[in-house]
């Protein structure tokens, strides 16, 4: 059967953000308002910032600015994992950081406890569920990765456990499963724009002033503070926090280490009975295979199936568009590999197709910084995990914009900048073929070639 049938229904527009318990949004900044904290931006970063900054300091007057509605973008249209790695994934950070990375790895921990405490502290109803993580091997090659993984986390306090295929398959039923790790407390699934309007909700009852539709233009020092311009009104601010992610920063100085990068997900209709015994899942891990150019995967509450990832597509200049959001090759390319990876579900439907821009460095996890004479803070670049780590990277922004040495302010990670991308046209051609490169790798038995294993070297790199 032609895996477009599968689509014929599906709806453009995010499946979470498709909920009847959709906040109405508030109103538009007009006029002039001063506080002591300005915060740019209604993803998760933004939010997390707001709140954190009340309740150090509830006397702190905080006001929130979103240029559409808060968690419109990449926070309430993603994937729904929320992982403890602050360093995207232990490989990376044992790469980057391996002085730092049992500091890290609990301090990751301890953020994602945070998260969790905080969605029952503000009564937050997000289909939490910390049900943690299967990375699975669809290749006989990925296998040996999955051990090698498993033996470098032992020291580290890390327990996976690597399952073989008739395990894994015993866990999630497919015939392209080869063998699994599961991370069985490091990785929460929740409702994303559930937890984005619930840390929204928590912001006003601690006092925070949100304004939507209110896009910031532009930033400029105002004798001791900051002045920023809507598109009717202004902000006197002591302090800002930046959190706008894939879209233009207004710190010129920081657009070269970003890029936004399109990733692309459906959702299933739900599954019933027969179905659900067909695949087993009963214990609703989140799932991710081990290539490359990877695929996500996850149950919803309502037994449906998230399923994303593969294709990473960067537009020549970083433009972010509205019309980028639908892809119909790549919705058609993930429906064929969904039915490969469940032959049993055939003539299951997809009722919603959607993407969006996420935002990318080029060593895969947050960065911060100061500007303006210390009074704007920012963390950017998340790279896919930020549904948990954002928490982090506001707490680190604070910490910044007071002045305070922390451990956290004094990681290295935290101090040192990734490398920022090239010009365009070199930009767009270097990552062209970073993607080429990746796909090659997925069907060579993941031998890398000399472009990889440069990029590697310099620790750059790109994946989706």
């Amino acid at each position: 059967m032609d895996p477009a049938w599968s689509l014929k229904d599906a709806q453009p527009t995010p499946y979470w953000l498709d909920d009847p318990g959709r906040p109405d949004p508030l109103g538009t900044l007009v006029g002039s308002v001063n506080c002591d904290l300005l915060v740019v931006g209604g993803g998760y970063s933004g939010l997390w910032t707001a709140l954190i900054a009340k309740e150090r300091d509830p006397s702190l007057d905080v006001v929130l600015v979103e240029g559409h509605e808060v968690g419109w973008a990449a926070s309430g249209r993603n994937g729904g994992f929320c992982a403890a790695s602050l360093t995207h994934g232990f490989g990376n950070g044992l790469q980057r950081w391996p002085e730092e990375l049992p500091q890290l790895e609990k301090l990751g921990a301890d953020n994602l406890q945070a998260i969790e405490q905080a969605i029952t502290r503000y009564r937050i109803d997000c289909d939490w569920e910390r049900t943690g993580e299967l990375d699975v091997a669809t290749e006989p090659y990925q296998i040996d990765w999955l051990h090698q993984v498993a033996e470098q986390v032992t020291p580290y306090g890390i327990d996976l456990t690597v399952l073989g295929p008739d395990e894994v398959r015993a866990e999630v039923d497919s015939p392209t499963f080869l063998g699994g790790l599961w991370d069985r407390d490091g990785v929460a699934m929740v409702h994303p724009a559930k937890l984005v309007w619930g840390l929204r909700q928590a912001c006003l009852q601690q006092g925070v002033r949100i304004f939507e539709h209110t896009r910031a233009t532009a930033l400029e020092h105002n004798g001791s503070g900051l002045a920023v311009r809507t598109p009717y009104g202004k902000v006197f601010a002591r302090r800002a926090a930046l959190a706008t992610n894939a879209f233009p920063s207004l710190v010129r100085r920081i657009r070269p280490f970003i890029v936004p990068v399109y990733d692309y997900a459906l959702m299933t209709e739900p599954l019933d009975e027969q179905q659900l015994a067909a695949i087993g899942w009963r214990n609703r891990q989140g799932l991710g295979d081990s290539a490359n150019q990877f695929h996500y995967f996850r149950l919803s509450a309502d037994n449906r199936i998230l399923w994303g990832g593969y294709d990473a597509v960067y537009h020549y200049r970083g433009r972010v568009r509205s019309e980028h959001d639908q892809r119909p090759e790549t919705f058609r390319r993930l429906a064929g590999h969904f039915f490969r990876t469940f032959p049993q579900l055939e003539g299951l439907r997809f009722t919603h197709a959607w993407g969006g821009a996420i935002d990318t460095c080029t060593r895969f996890t947050a960065f911060h910084g100061t500007s303006h004479r210390g009074k704007v803070g920012y963390a950017a670049g998340y790279t896919g995990l930020g549904v948990g780590a954002t928490r982090f990277g506001a707490e680190v922004v604070l910490d910044l914009l007071a002045g305070e040495r922390t451990e956290r302010t004094e990681l290295r990670m935290v101090r040192e900048k990734p490398l920022p991308f090239p010009p365009e046209p070199f930009r767009w051609a270097g990552i062209e073929l970073t993607k080429w490169s990746l796909d090659r790798a997925d069907h060579r038995a993941g031998r890398r070639n000399l472009w990889l294993r440069a990029m590697d070297r310099f620790g750059l790199g790109f994946d989706s």
